[in-house]
């Protein structure tokens, strides 16, 4: 199961709220998330809100540090994991 719409319907309703005022981009695999004008507060505001939404925090159940470049890589690290039962 992907976890692509979820992630982006997330991301975009923050990004609207704590960007810096640049145009939302489209979300493709390829964007970079340091530049896509979302805040530091807005990505973790984001991490909560996909917790909320799909049961699970990847990044607290994964021993390695995990640094997603991407929007691509950060909706594979999502796919990578399976929420608890």
């Amino acid at each position: 199961m992907s976890h692509r719409v979820v992630v982006e319907e997330a991301l975009s309703g923050i990004w609207a709220e704590y960007a810096d005022g640049t145009t939302m981009p489209t979300w493709t695999d390829g964007i970079v998330l340091l530049e896509s004008g979302l805040d530091s507060l807005g990505f973790a505001v984001l991490i909560v809100e996909l917790e909320d939404r799909v049961g699970f925090d990847p990044f607290t159940e994964t021993a390695e540090a995990v640094y997603p470049k991407t929007f691509g890589e950060f909706v594979a690290f999502y796919d990578s994991r399976i929420a608890p039962s």
